[in-house]
């Protein structure tokens, strides 16, 4: 998959992945979303940030998940 909207550069933010060479994290927006579940919320705490930012985010954070499966017990 590619990710037009995320770029990594060294000399920003540690090379941490980031929003269109913003000052703005993958993992920031990530956890803004889990503390502004509501758009218009999270809009005006970060209005740099557009609906196709968000989304990339998403699905970048959820392409670095590894996708194994893991057995669990069984609850007793």
């Amino acid at each position: 998959m590619q990710f037009e909207r995320i770029t990594c550069d060294p000399h920003r933010m540690n090379g941490q992945p980031c929003i269109r060479q913003l000052r703005l994290t993958v993992r920031r927006v990530v956890e803004a979303v889990a503390l502004y579940p509501n758009r218009e919320d999270l809009k005006r705490e970060y209005p740099e940030l557009e609906e196709a930012d968000i989304r990339e985010a998403l699905a970048y954070a959820a392409a670095q998940l590894d996708d194994k499966v893991i057995e669990l017990a069984p609850a007793v």
